[in-house]
């Protein structure tokens, strides 16, 4: 674990997407990502299947500017703290059991060391014993890896000062939402909520979560958060505040480019925001997607349709300069967009990360006043983020891009100012 601000308090405060960050929880991706083959790669939600090596090198670029900035936490460093824990140990070994078809391996998987263990949880255990792995080409695995835990964002969302831990739409990811609930819970001792709590057929994913002000959401509604899960947002904000607005934007369910709402708009500050333009102009497979604004004044709600998400923030005081992904040429921007040209994460406001191989869409950024830093060079210490008033890092990525998430994805704020 990587610590470079001591006096850093890391309790749950997320008020805002672009607040200075002070702490975030990332993971490493590990031999899990190598677990899938082009048989199963769909069913671990990935459309190609991708090589550890150039991830390795690829990743470290992109947290080695987090360690620069802000105190890092690993998802693998603090679940196998958590596995000293014997309750903690034992509720998140069956659960998984459980939840796999494999309550076999509880009994052996309690025995092992917690490093290893952790370990075990995050990359699964394959199955031995009498039957030959080999004879396996689909799935070889009894607990089954965790493929996409390197996308930090989704099975929980800081909110405020609690956690939304996440209903995940797809059986793959179930246990992800497991190791986050007892990471905020039992590490963090941050108090929790969920979707499922309240009903079982709501969903909600981070992606598709974000927090504009301390009184307004933008929320994403598709294929992975549903109107059950932003409907008991609303009642929970709603009961819980006297004034509160939710900012609800419908996306296409198809390509999966398209999956959450940081896929197309992403805060870069209090004043700038980048989207894809179709969005915006209600274009293609956005021609029919709805904008509607949820206002929740002293437990009562009135809902607003909206031309469009910039429409929205500004009826709401937030009046956002956008930056189009891919510049002003659609063919460039239905590129870029697809390699998460428009998922950007904010270290402070304008201050932001994200992939350098959307050219265009960097090039946007640079025209609308961002500095562009080299990621290496912030890593190894030639250049200083903090001389910047107003910045993008640009880290390199070929590999990465193609798990079908970015900068925002694979971040998941604990403490910002």
């Amino acid at each position: 674990m990587t610590e470079t601000n001591d006096k850093v308090k890391t309790t749950v405060n997320v008020s805002s997407e672009y607040g200075r960050l002070n702490a975030v929880l990332l993971h490493r991706p590990g031999i899990e990502i190598e677990r899938m083959t082009p048989y199963n790669a769909n069913e671990a939600l990935f459309s190609d299947i991708l090589s550890k090596h150039i991830v390795d090198k690829e990743y470290a670029s992109f947290c080695g500017v987090f360690e620069k900035w802000a105190k890092v936490y690993y998802v693998e460093d603090i679940l196998t703290d958590l596995m000293e824990n014997d309750d903690v140990r034992q509720l998140i070994v069956s659960q998984s059991c459980k939840w796999d078809g494999c309550e076999h391996l509880i009994d052996e998987l309690m025995q092992h060391p917690s490093d290893r263990l952790a370990k075990e949880l995050i990359e699964g255990v394959p199955f031995h014993g009498d039957t030959d792995p080999l004879s396996f080409k689909d799935d070889r695995f009894t607990l089954k890896p965790l493929y996409n835990l390197f996308f930090t964002r989704d099975a929980s969302s800081s909110m405020y000062d609690e956690v939304l831990i996440n209903s995940m739409s797809f059986q793959v990811r179930k246990r992800e939402s497991l190791i986050y609930k007892s990471i905020f819970e039992d590490y963090f001792r941050a108090n929790t909520f969920c979707a499922m709590d309240a009903n079982p057929a709501a969903r909600t994913e981070g992606g598709d979560v974000q927090i504009a002000s301390p009184d307004l959401l933008c929320i994403g509604m598709g294929i992975r958060t549903n109107y059950k899960g932003i409907k008991f947002l609303t009642d929970k904000f709603a009961r819980e505040r006297g004034n509160f607005r939710i900012l609800v934007q419908e996306l296409p369910h198809k390509p999966e480019s398209f999956i959450h709402l940081d896929m197309v708009f992403t805060f870069l500050g209090s004043h700038q925001c980048m989207v894809y333009q179709p969005m915006l102009e209600k274009n293609g497979l956005f021609s029919n997607m709805s904008t509607t604004l949820v206002e929740c004044d002293n437990g009562r709600l009135k809902t607003h349709e909206c031309k469009n998400l910039l429409e929205g923030l500004k009826a709401c005081g937030m009046d956002m300069e956008p930056v189009f992904c891919g510049g002003y040429d659609t063919w460039y921007q239905d590129r870029e967009q697809w390699h998460s040209g428009a998922n950007f994460f904010a270290l402070g406001d304008g201050k932001i990360i994200g992939y350098e191989r959307n050219e265009r869409t960097i090039e946007s950024l640079n025209n609308a006043g961002f500095s562009v830093l080299d990621a290496e060079e912030v890593c190894n210490g030639k250049v200083d983020m903090h001389d910047y008033d107003k910045f993008v890092v640009a880290f390199k990525a070929s590999e990465l891009p193609r798990a079908g998430g970015g900068a925002r994805c694979m971040t998941m704020p604990i403490n910002r100012d």
